[in-house]
């Protein structure tokens, strides 16, 4: 085994081929909910990378549960619909339809996401990469797969662009969700008032002697903000004291 590794590093470059590996089955975790998917996406793949996370959802009753997304991109836009106060629940891999493709092959496809939100609207949820969007048959893919999902299961799906999510977007994404699951109404309210009436505010850090709070929680209150579209920041850079922040009309 040793001597078929130095020869494949000797002559191939490449990343070796890696055997299957068994999908990861997590133990009860006290006090969490389970994974509840109709499909475990945690096997080993060369191509994307399978995220475990905890979240919170109003429809179940706010306690910790276990997500697992195919792709950061993937959990990118669960963090995004998290944040919104619109929502009720999310769910990953929600369900597996069968859709005919173009040789007439009955083939299973499993839902990325399905957001349900407070005012009862079901959508499910495709994410892939901009290189699969940009192929000739994904349009005919994506309305089979439309055709084959039940009418009660979803009002209707949307397409998201994983290259829109850029790593920079992810990571910002995930900390204004870890920053939305510990509310401070108190600390929001006093730095929306002073972004509001103070008009030399152009950057975070200009907050930071205006409101009276610790910079900790000013910091903390600015990401909750722009998760609530009261604040507008550019998310695509480093969301910091170095920012520029707007008000939102």
């Amino acid at each position: 085994m040793l001597e078929a590794e130095m020869s494949h590093d000797t002559w191939n470059t490449s990343i070796p081929k890696l055997p299957k590996a068994s999908k990861i089955t997590l133990p009860e975790i006290n006090g969490v909910l389970p994974f509840d998917g109709v499909r475990n996406p945690s096997s080993r793949s060369a191509s994307s990378q399978k995220i475990f996370m905890t979240y919170r959802t109003e429809a179940n009753g706010w306690k910790p549960k276990v997500g697992i997304g195919e792709s950061d991109a993937e959990i990118a836009v669960a963090l995004q619909a998290l944040i919104s106060s619109e929502l009720y629940d999310l769910k990953f891999q929600p369900e597996t339809v069968y859709y005919t493709d173009e040789d007439g092959r009955s083939r299973p496809y499993t839902h990325d996401l399905l957001l349900t939100f407070r005012n009862e609207h079901r959508r499910m949820v495709f994410v892939r990469n901009e290189a699969s969007l940009n192929k000739p048959n994904t349009d005919r893919h994506i309305a089979a797969i439309v055709a084959a999902t039940p009418k009660t299961s979803a009002h209707d799906m949307i397409v998201i662009n994983a290259s829109d999510f850029s790593r920079q977007r992810r990571e910002n994404l995930f900390r204004m969700h870890m920053f939305a699951a510990n509310p401070d109404s108190e600390a929001d309210e006093i730095v929306l008032q002073v972004a509001e009436n103070t008009k030399t505010i152009r950057l975070m850090k200009d907050l930071f002697p205006k409101a009276s709070l610790s910079q900790s929680r000013v910091f903390a209150s600015c990401h909750r903000l722009v998760a609530r579209g009261k604040l507008w920041a550019n998310l695509d850079n480093v969301f910091w004291e170095h920012s520029r922040i707007e008000v939102r009309a």
